[in-house]
């Protein structure tokens, strides 16, 4: 027997001096190594999903224009209003927009409702507002009680788009179309719709903001 064979054991367990017994490593600290890196794992995937989630709610990830909209969804004062300017435009690069004078446009007042001196009354009150004001009378046939809204503003193609935009300002809800005139007249026809011309504090109001777009505000959420 060897002196490195303890005493008690022979056979299989008897170390002849060239030999010795393999005792096989434990298992349990595989299983711990494995186990802490799927937890390092775990909690990285989920740290990685939660600050995309904080991305996608603050409005940061996506185009600009998906950004822009959940931010108008989410901020009422993130919403364009009406007479503000695009956005991005600031008070200092707001220019002010020519605009013809309501005295170089020359309207022409035609009544198509079945209400009588109707055309002459808003002709009248026109002229007060500084419009040059051409004929009055009732409409055509073609067009007499066939307005169902609250007016017409018909002219020619090449009539300037600011004209209509200045007209429009004394009268809500109004439609445009063209024809083959020559002149650069409008004919505003009123329609069935029709009750009153805008009241003149609020059509001069709307022509202001169409001289000077106001830059639209930062939104505060």
């Amino acid at each position: 027997m060897s002196m490195l064979t303890p005493p008690g054991m022979g056979g299989k367990y008897r170390v002849t001096g060239a030999a010795y017994p393999r005792m096989s490593r434990p298992r349990r600290r595989r299983r711990i190594v494995f186990t802490l890196l799927g937890a390092v794992l775990g909690l990285a995937v989920l740290g990685y999903g939660s600050l995309q989630l904080i991305h996608v709610f603050r409005g940061e990830g996506g185009s600009g224009k998906q950004s822009g909209a959940m931010a108008a969804k989410h901020c009422p004062s993130a919403r364009p209003k009406a007479g503000a300017a695009p956005a991005g435009v600031t008070a200092a690069s707001a220019a002010a927009v020519p605009l013809p004078q309501p005295g170089d446009i020359t309207v022409n007042v035609y009544n198509a409702t079945a209400r009588a001196g109707l055309a002459k009354a808003v002709g009248d009150e026109l002229k007060k507002r500084g419009f040059a004001v051409g004929h009055v009378g009732n409409a055509p046939a073609d067009l007499d009680k066939k307005v169902p809204g609250t007016g017409l503003l018909v002219g020619s193609a090449k009539t300037d788009k600011a004209a209509y935009a200045v007209l429009s300002t004394q009268i809500e809800g109004d439609a445009q179309q063209n024809d083959a005139r020559e002149g650069a007249d409008i004919d505003l026809i009123l329609g069935d719709a029709f009750k009153d011309l805008s009241p003149k504090e609020a059509a001069d109001k709307e022509l202001a903001l169409l001289a000077h777009p106001q830059p639209t505000p930062a939104a505060s959420c």
